[in-house]
């Protein structure tokens, strides 16, 4: 197959070898049904990460849960979010993307309502596993009906810019949502409300999607599988731990041992004639730029908002709810910021506001680094989340699209699940990170404070100025990446229609 001279990233319309056909319809007479479903089922995994942060202390008290147990509702889910993911991309490639949505989606209510009516902490851990499981083959299933559905033009950016918009707005929904239903309802609430939604989302799928899976070589890598599931899930679980330290012995294990794996992983990749991710899928510059875009993205959005949402509810006082509401500005913006965008993206091109949208999103961070403890939200806080909406927004609208473009619908699913879990890791590392910053500033704080109550907020501040900071830096990091890397032919993201911008 041909590929780009420029980008070596082969063309959405380039005709598809014997072996990597695949028996969607070029253009889904119901794609915008087919986005609205896919919209709906992604909204659900990204919220679900942070809907059940603001259920964790009523089901703590609930369940009698010990502090060790609350972190596993968290890193559980993640935990096995992260390691099953690509499988579950090919899984959703080989046995049919519809098949694998409509299941991923059953199972996932199935699990919500097990956690919803969990009587024990067993059981509430075994329910977010299974989640994390559903989820893993859910997630790549939606975005790669995307990807085989709208296959190029300007129809595709309207729909990774909807799909963007929701993956970077969908956890500050997702701490709204648990703060209405933990404050008017119940904890349980937070897991329950992806049943009905689930309802939805399968009743309009059956009719609407089209069935679409890859043909020719469709063997497992069962090797594969098993190395980046291990490898994946110990990184995730080391960098989950680094909370306790980073010289605990399971951050000394693990990080490694997923590092050793991985490595193996892509040895093997390198050796199979049916890989479960193609390494010419990780091998293109520009995708690659995405990707590292996508990680440092994800590290700095999920570090900023777990500390907001810290500072509103422990230094200002907000409730659930509120702190919930403060922080929907940033969504707004994120909404009103890719809705622009997707008009102006085909003359503007990817390059500029992927570059432009790690430096707004870095001062809006920086900006809140400067918070106090005597501050106001609307003074110290409302500016910043504006500026990271905007970048957000900037970064989230091409970023799908450029990490698909050119990817033959044989691998839809397998490159869908690389994105999802590059921002995962992201997350994951980010979290940790950024937690273990956190814990040595309030230490440095305390040991120099006097111990009054106002000592003790100080250092709280203190911690989260030092997370925003180093948060600020690590997405700024994305923004020479962006622009040395990511420099995709016109014909890779609008297929046939009139060229885009790129300078």
């Amino acid at each position: 197959m041909s590929q780009s001279s420029a980008t070596g990233v082969s063309p959405v319309s380039t005709p598809l070898s014997p072996d990597s056909s695949y028996d969607a319809p070029a253009h889904h007479p119901r794609r915008w049904w087919l986005l609205a479903i896919v919209a709906l089922a992604q909204l659900t995994v990204v919220l679900d990460g942070t809907i059940v942060n603001i259920a964790l202390p009523h089901a703590q008290g609930d369940l009698g849960m010990s502090d060790g147990d609350r972190t596993w509702v968290v890193t559980l889910y993640a935990l096995v979010f992260g390691a099953l993911l690509l499988l579950g991309g090919r899984i959703a490639d080989y046995w049919g993307r519809k098949r694998s949505f409509i299941v991923g989606m059953a199972g996932f209510a199935v699990a919500s309502a097990l956690g919803g009516m969990a009587q024990s902490t067993g059981e509430l851990l075994a329910a977010r596993g299974l989640q994390g499981l559903f989820a893993a083959l859910l997630a790549p299933a939606s975005l790669a009906l995307l990807t085989v559905n709208f296959p190029g033009g300007k129809d595709r950016i309207k729909a990774f810019s909807v799909y963007g918009a929701i993956a970077g707005g969908g956890a500050a929904v997702g701490l709204v949502l648990g703060g209405v239903l933990t404050e008017y309802a119940s904890w349980r609430w937070c897991l329950l409300v992806n049943v009905p939604i689930a309802i939805v989302a399968i009743a309009a799928a059956v009719p609407i999607i089209t069935e679409s899976k890859a043909h020719g070589n469709t063997r497992y890598d069962v090797p594969g599988a098993i190395l980046v599931a291990l490898g994946l899930g110990s990184l995730v679980f080391g960098f989950a731990q680094a909370e306790n330290g980073w010289s605990a012995w399971q951050v000394l294990v693990f990080i490694p041992l997923g590092v050793v794996l991985l490595a193996l992983f892509v040895l093997v990749e390198s050796r199979s004639n049916h890989p479960l991710l193609p390494l010419r899928i990780l091998a293109d510059k520009v995708r690659g730029g995405a990707f590292i875009t996508g990680t440092l993205t994800g590290a700095a959005l999920l570090g900023g908002l777990l500390f907001l949402t810290f500072h509103l509810q422990i230094v200002l006082g907000f409730s659930p709810l509120e702190s919930g509401l403060a922080s929907l500005p940033m969504t707004a913006m994120i909404m009103v910021g890719a809705t622009v965008l997707s008009k102006f993206l085909p003359r503007v091109g990817v390059r500029l506001p992927m570059t432009v949208g790690p430096v707004v999103v870095a001062a809006g961070l920086l900006y809140l680094s400067r918070i106090t403890v005597g501050g106001s939200y609307a003074v110290e806080v409302l500016p910043g989340l504006l500026l990271m909406g905007l970048g957000l927004a900037m970064i989230f609208v091409p970023l799908q699209n450029v990490a698909l473009a050119g990817i033959d619908a044989h691998d839809a699913g397998a490159a869908s699940a690389a994105v999802t879990a590059v921002q995962q890791i992201g997350g994951s590392i980010g979290s940790a990170v950024f937690t273990v910053l956190y814990t040595s500033a309030v230490a440095a704080s305390l040991a120099g404070g006097d111990g009054t109550p106002v000592a003790q907020l100080q250092a709280f501040v203190d911690g989260y100025q030092a997370a925003f900071f180093w948060a600020a830096v690590g997405v700024f990091l994305a923004a020479p990446v962006s622009y040395f890397m990511v420099r995709p032919k016109a014909s890779d993201l609008l297929g046939s229609e009139p060229a885009m911008h790129l300078g």
